[in-house]
C-alpha cells in the first residue's frame, strides 16, 4: 500500500504511514485542490514537528493558526480549518486514545459501523464520511464486511468520483472531469428547474 494522491512522495508517505495525517487531508478537503489538502499533513508536521493527536489536540490555537497561514498555506480558510483540526484531534484524543486507525481497526467493525464513526467526528459530514469509507477500502486495506455499500457510490469499483480513486495523475484528471460534469450537470438541472418554476408561476 502505497498512496499517491498528491504528487509529492513525502506527503504521500506521511498519508500512508499515518492514518491520522490521511484522516486530516481528509477533513482539509474542502474549498481546496485536493492536491492542496492532502498535502496539509505534511506541511505541520515540517511546521509543529508532528502530526500527532494529543500534540496537534494540546496545541496553542493562536499558533496553529500561524502555522496554517505559513507560505505556502495550509488551507485558504486558516482560521476555521485549523480549530476544525484541532476538534478533530481532540476528539480522536477523548474518543479513540489518540489513535485514529482505531475508527476502523477497533472491534473489527464493518463499514456500516465505520461510517458511523465517521459521521461522529467533527468535520465529517454524510458524504465525506462516506467518501473517507471508500477511500480505506480501495487503498488503506481496510476489508470490513458491506463497506462498499455503506460508502456508496463512492465505493464503486472503477468509478473515478472522489479521492479514494486518485492512484497517480492520470486518476486525478478523471477524477476531476467527473466534478465538473456533475457541476455542470447540477447547473443545467437548476438553470431549468427554475424555468420550469418561473413558467409555473405564471401559468
Amino acid at each position: 500500500m502505497a498512496l499517491d494522491i498528491t504528487g509529492d512522495p513525502a506527503a504521500d508517505a506521511l498519508l500512508t504511514e499515518n492514518p491520522l495525517a490521511l484522516l486530516i487531508g481528509m477533513l482539509l478537503d474542502q474549498q481546496v485542490a485536493m492536491e492542496t489538502a492532502f498535502a496539509g499533513p505534511a506541511k505541520l508536521q515540517e511546521r509543529i514537528g508532528a502530526v500527532d493527536a494529543r500534540t496537534l489536540a494540546e496545541y496553542d490555537p493562536g499558533a496553529l493558526v500561524e502555522a496554517f497561514r505559513q507560505s505556502p498555506a495550509v488551507h485558504r480558510f486558516p482560521g476555521s480549518m485549523a480549530a476544525r483540526v484541532q476538534s478533530l484531534c481532540r476528539a480522536v484524543v477523548e474518543e479513540w486514545d489518540g489513535d485514529a486507525a482505531a475508527l476502523w481497526t477497533r472491534d473489527e467493525p464493518d463499514g456500516p459501523t465505520v461510517l458511523r464513526r465517521l459521521r461522529a467526528l467533527p468535520g465529517f459530514g454524510e458524504q465525506k464520511a462516506k467518501i473517507f469509507l471508500a477511500l480505506l477500502g480501495k487503498q488503506y486495506g481496510y476489508r470490513g464486511a458491506g463497506w462498499r455499500d455503506a460508502s456508496a457510490p463512492y465505493g464503486e469499483e472503477g468509478s473515478y468520483r472522489s479521492v479514494a480513486d486518485i492512484v497517480g495523475r492520470e486518476s486525478l484528471a478523471k477524477v476531476r472531469e467527473h466534478k465538473r460534469a456533475t457541476k455542470a450537470a447540477a447547473k443545467q438541472g437548476g438553470t431549468a428547474s427554475t424555468r420550469e418554476n418561473g413558467a409555473a408561476a405564471g401559468s
